[in-house]
């Protein structure tokens, strides 16, 4: 597969060309992705705003590449770093949780909210509430506080765009004008490092398996939700906001080619699917250039090299998280903020050996057990149903 991505730069231009930008986590994986396809076509893009956690090296790197207006650290402690980094440039530097949200809100045409977990809600509602198009690789967003996100995108008539692949293809193919005629969304799943695999070998899993998708290149965090189907968890909980049906009319289904990246089911019984390689510029390219679309190359599908596609009914019994999320989610409230936020935690204790593989649906699963969230009306309670979750789940590890 080829690495050199090829822009048409006309795709998606604002009136004089040139595609204002901010990248918030422009140092994840997500992030990156963005900045390649950017960097085959300079003149298209102003990059505005990059962010990132503690990275501070990579940032200034990034920053300097694309001369960007502001960089910002989220990390305090690395704000000096950065700065010396950035000496001598006109680049604008500031740090801490604040500055993040600040930034978010800079007047810009695009952008990307690729801030992985809970700690990419506040900026990303900072955007919306520009009334930006934002595209929207942090599904925690949506997890944590959907009603509030998608509330706000309506209020501001912002436009949310899903960069995940399968919310990103069901997006291509959702007909807004025939709701009344789609019977289901179907989302597919790869089923990670250990589809097919029994709960004995499981329960002896070590992080460094864990890690090792079998298609994705994807972070660390991210990578384990795959292993443990905990993303696909999030991911209908997340479908659910973004797409006007109802909860029973969204189904998983494992697919370990990753070729086909959902589906909308139509009450005609045609079957409507985004097909492509596995390739986050794919779904990234879609939302940068929407409503049209760029050209890049990358690795194009080749069906009859593939030869067959598979498709299987997920194990909720080896994969709890599946059933963990669909009940947060019909619990309503907290519940999904709590399941998310044990999850993290549960995850870092696991690629810090500090838990095993097995162990961390056990604790999601026994945090919303004792959990007792109702509504969330706002962003501190979104919050404070988060910290309680995360302590919880500290008490348990």
């Amino acid at each position: 597969m080829t690495d050199v991505a090829e822009i048409d730069i006309k795709a998606g231009a604002t009136a004089n060309g040139v595609k204002r930008v901010s990248i918030l986590g422009s140092t994840g994986s997500v992030g990156c992705s963005t900045i390649r396809l950017i960097e085959e076509a300079p003149d298209a893009f102003d990059i505005a705003v990059l962010t990132a956690h503690s990275n501070a090296t990579e940032l200034a790197k990034q920053a300097k590449a694309l001369d960007a207006d502001i960089a910002v650290i989220a990390d305090q402690d690395k704000y000096q770093e950065l700065k010396d980094l950035l000496q001598g440039t006109s680049i604008e530097v500031a740090a801490g949780e604040d500055a993040l949200i600040e930034a978010a809100a800079e007047p810009v045409d695009w952008t990307m909210s690729a801030i992985v977990g809970a700690a990419g809600l506040a900026p990303t509602l900072s955007s919306i509430k520009t009334g930006q198009v934002v595209a929207l690789a942090n599904k925690e967003a949506l997890v944590c506080a959907g009603d509030i996100v998608m509330a706000e995108v309506a209020k501001k008539q912002a436009h949310l765009l899903p960069v995940d692949s399968e919310h990103n293809a069901i997006f291509q193919v959702f007909e807004q004008d025939q709701l009344s005629s789609i019977e289901r969304i179907i989302l597919t799943a790869s089923g990670g490092p250990f589809h097919g695999k029994c709960h004995e070998f499981m329960a002896f899993v070590t992080p460094d398996q864990a890690l090792a998708h079998p298609n994705w290149d994807m972070g660390a965090k991210i990578s384990i939700d795959s292993a443990t189907m905990m993303n696909k968890g999030l991911e209908l909980i997340e479908a659910y906001h973004l797409f006007p049906v109802e909860k029973d009319q969204i189904d998983i289904i494992v697919h370990p080619q990753s070729v086909v990246h959902s589906m909308v089911e139509y009450g005609d019984g045609s079957v409507l699917a985004q097909m492509g390689s596995p390739d986050m510029r794919t779904p990234i390219s879609y939302a940068l250039g929407w409503p049209d679309r760029y050209s890049f190359k990358a690795e194009r599908l080749d069906l009859a090299k593939i030869s067959s596609l598979t498709f299987f009914e997920p194990d909720e019994t080896l994969f709890p998280a599946l059933r963990l999320a669909r009940e947060a989610l019909t619990a309503g409230g907290g519940a999904p903020a709590i399941l998310n936020a044990a999850n993290e935690i549960a995850v870092s204790a696991f690629l810090k050996r500090k838990i095993g593989f097995l162990e961390i649906a056990t604790i999601v699963d026994k945090v919303l057990q004792a959990s007792n969230f109702g509504i969330l009306h706002n962003i501190d309670d979104v919050m404070a149903a988060d910290a309680w979750a995360r302590s919880k789940a500290s008490s348990l590890i």
